[in-house]
């Protein structure tokens, strides 16, 4: 609805190991800027009647919530917000893979190869692996924010060495979810706190 159907060049879906990315020709209104984009704003599609026929279709809707609406789907599904990129004519979207998926991923590939060798591989087994594997990693970040409840999402990444900041931010808000840890203040300048119930749940 977007595009620049004068650019011959398809839309073009690129999978990577950690990552999927989405390239289109794509074209803002006169004057938007990405952060304009990314802002609460009316709908004005590049192409009128292919819009018509989304809406009519109830594949959109007409308040320009599409951005918006990414955004959400990725935070309701726990996975870290895509990264957009945005030059006349040139439009990326990037969605990281969330890191639990990643592991995952990771221990099949690690049972595969495993199975190639010994000739014995088990679906429960990498399962209870990948459980274990995210079990140990959210131990370590309880006991380095009891040590350091000011660290950032980085200075936690750097620690922890086998994990992103995606990584980090994926598995601190599964904290906050389970009530094992809570925020104080803003990002910046707050800290964590570790509750009471954490010990009785490890």
């Amino acid at each position: 609805m977007h595009r620049d159907y004068a650019v011959g060049a398809p839309v073009q879906i690129r999978v990577y190991e950690n990552r999927l990315k989405i390239w289109n020709p794509a074209v803002l209104p006169e004057g938007w800027t990405l952060e304009h984009l990314l802002a609460d704003h009316a709908s004005s599609p590049y192409n009128p009647f292919l819009a018509n026929a989304f809406f009519r279709a109830g594949e959109i809707e007409t308040w320009g919530r599409g951005i918006q609406r990414i955004f959400e789907a990725c935070r309701e599904a726990g996975v870290p917000e895509p990264i957009i990129d945005y030059k006349p004519n040139d439009l990326w979207i990037e969605f990281p893979f969330a890191p639990a998926y990643l592991d995952i991923i990771r221990e099949k590939t690690s049972g595969k190869t495993s199975g190639k060798t010994s000739g014995k591989t088990s679906g429960k087994t990498s399962g209870k692996t990948t459980q274990k594997t995210t079990q140990k990693t959210t131990q370590k970040i309880i006991g380095i924010l009891r040590e350091h409840p000011a660290i950032s999402r980085r200075e936690l990444a750097t620690l922890l060495g086998d994990i992103t900041e995606n990584g980090v931010k994926y598995h601190l808000e599964k904290l906050k979810t389970s009530g094992l840890i809570r925020r104080i203040g803003p990002d910046r300048g707050g800290h964590w706190q570790v509750t009471s119930s954490t010990s009785t749940k490890e």
